[in-house]
């Protein structure tokens, strides 16, 4: 019994002497310091870039010709309305619009835009600045042309009058709007003032001298959310001159229609993105003819063209294959259709429409007559670069049994085929508008739909932007189908931006600056 109690007391000892030392252990570890996290260095964020103008005329955006000055202008002055980086049309000085007849405009503008000197941004400066546009040579003379009138219906609204519907015309909305009081007693065109004009966008003009231009922001800006605070602008006598001093990392960005820019700034070292242009070539279609009156003929051409080979050999892959007008990345672009190189899929279309292919050439019997695919291609004689698309394709027609003849027209030939349609197939293209209107591409195909002619009547005053894009994808629907006209290729447009440039640089054709509000340095 006391052997017993001697081992109960030795138990209690040991598991005493096993929680003391526990304990200690415990208490060793609470009295190691941790170690303070270290902190990551912050990332400097630089307020200030440089840009550059090549060949600089003025910063009077109505006066200049110059495309650097047109691209920055856009941060200094505003529009009526503007272009989102989808070619949408939205508000910017208008507060609201309404098509209020087919030749009347209702516009009301913001009641809290002042200019950068702290003027009031008012109707009578709309007014002034339409009334410049119509009797001053300019690249916005263009979106007033058919403006006859425009009247100031009360302090915040006018009211604009055209001589003939134009389909979506607040889309010629876009030109920048000028001070009135500021060139008050100025002759507009001459005057020292257009050295400092003032703008009612986010940045101000503070220098303009033979180096370089300097913008700071507008305080009088309505958004106060802008990171930059400095933008310079710096003066090149020429292209060579600012893509060099790009090169050297002087300026922050440029942009460019250069297919060969890399020759001039090299291939590494900056970020680069490139969008669709606004030179847009197509083959408008005679679909009145009675071959090209089939719709099989016409995707057949469409299937037999290496679009791809064409960018390649004669663009330096820099163009863009686009098939429809509206594919550079306008909202209302609809669905894609097919635009690959496919001789395969343009025989079987062929043969499924009853076409028979003997002796290396399509015929079909129709009406007691037969008909054979032998094709007249109208080109531009003057255009070298066209005149070697036209051979091409020429070559790739008939490699799946299209015969074509090219025909170099004079400048004034080529101008009376185009007027009275007087061909079979022509090389042609437009310079894109901010308009989505389609009705110049069908019209110069002969394109006769009683749908497609309806629909594009409708969307002429429809503003309700679901509907507005429902009825645009049938549009393109219809196009798919038929095949009217058949679109090649778009031109280059790229933005090249230093590698600290930080931010969302949405670049489109219209504006680069769409997004400058988050624009910084590091």
């Amino acid at each position: 019994m006391k052997s017993n109690f001697i081992k109960y007391i030795f138990f209690i000892f040991v598991i005493a002497i096993m929680g003391f030392a526990i304990y200690k252990l415990n208490e060793q570890k609470t009295e190691i310091p941790e170690e303070e996290p270290v902190e990551e260095a912050e990332e400097e964020t630089i307020k200030e870039i440089t840009l550059g103008i090549a060949e600089f005329d003025t910063i009077n955006p109505i006066l200049s010709n110059n495309k650097h000055v047109q691209e920055i202008s856009k941060i200094i002055f505003e529009p009526l309305l503007e272009i989102d980086s989808e070619y949408k049309i939205k508000n910017c000085i208008a507060k609201d619009w309404a098509k209020t007849s087919q030749t009347t405009y209702l516009i009301k503008i913001r009641d809290d835009i002042k200019w950068s000197d702290g003027q009031p941004l008012t109707v009578e400066d709309v007014i002034y600045t339409i009334d410049i546009l119509k009797k001053t040579p300019s690249i916005y003379a263009y979106n007033v042309q058919y403006v006859i009138r425009a009247d100031k219906i009360d302090e915040t609204s006018l009211q604009i009058t055209l001589d003939h519907e134009i389909p979506f015309f607040e889309y010629n909305l876009i030109f920048p709007i000028m001070s009135k009081k500021y060139y008050e007693g100025q002759e507009f065109t001459t005057t020292e003032k257009n050295n400092m004009p003032v703008g009612s966008g986010k940045y101000k003009i503070t220098r303009n001298d033979a180096e370089g231009i300097t913008l700071s922001k507008n305080e009088n800006y309505y958004e106060k959310e802008l990171t930059l605070e400095t933008i310079n602008i710096g003066k090149y006598a020429n292209l060579g001159e600012l893509y060099n001093a790009f090169k050297l990392g002087k300026i922050d960005l440029i942009t460019t229609t250069n297919i060969n820019i890399e020759n001039y700034i090299g291939t590494i070292g900056y970020n680069k993105k490139e969008v669709a242009g606004r030179e847009y070539d197509y083959l408008a279609i005679n679909t009145q003819n009675q071959v090209l009156s089939h719709k099989e003929v016409r995707r057949a051409i469409s299937y037999g063209i290496n679009r791809e080979n064409i960018i390649s050999s004669v663009f330096n892959n820099k163009y863009k294959t686009i098939d429809y007008p509206l594919d550079y990345g306008n909202w209302l672009r609809g669905q894609e259709g097919d635009k690959t190189y496919n001789p395969g899929e343009a025989k079987k279309l062929l043969e499924e429409g009853g076409w028979t292919l003997k002796n290396n050439r399509w015929q079909k019997v129709e009406n007691n007559r037969t008909l054979t695919i032998n094709l007249r291609l109208v080109v531009q004689a003057t255009n070298q670069t066209r005149v070697t698309v036209a051979e091409m394709l020429k070559t790739n027609l008939e490699e799946i049994g299209i015969r074509v003849s090219i025909v170099k027209a004079s400048d004034t030939q080529y101008q009376n085929y185009l007027q009275n349609k007087n061909y079979d197939i022509i090389l042609t293209g437009t310079t894109e508008s901010t308009s989505p209107n389609l009705e110049t591409y069908f019209v110069s195909s002969n394109y006769n739909n009683e749908e497609l002619n309806t629909i594009l009547n409708e969307v002429k005053n429809i503003t309700d932007e679901n509907l507005l894009k429902e009825k645009y994808t049938r549009i393109r629907q219809i196009f798919n189908e038929e095949q009217p006209f058949i679109g090649l290729y778009s031109s280059y447009y790229a933005v090249m931006s230093n590698l600290t440039l930080k931010g969302n640089i949405e670049a489109n054709w219209y504006n680069v600056f769409i997004d400058i509000n988050n624009w910084y340095k590091n």
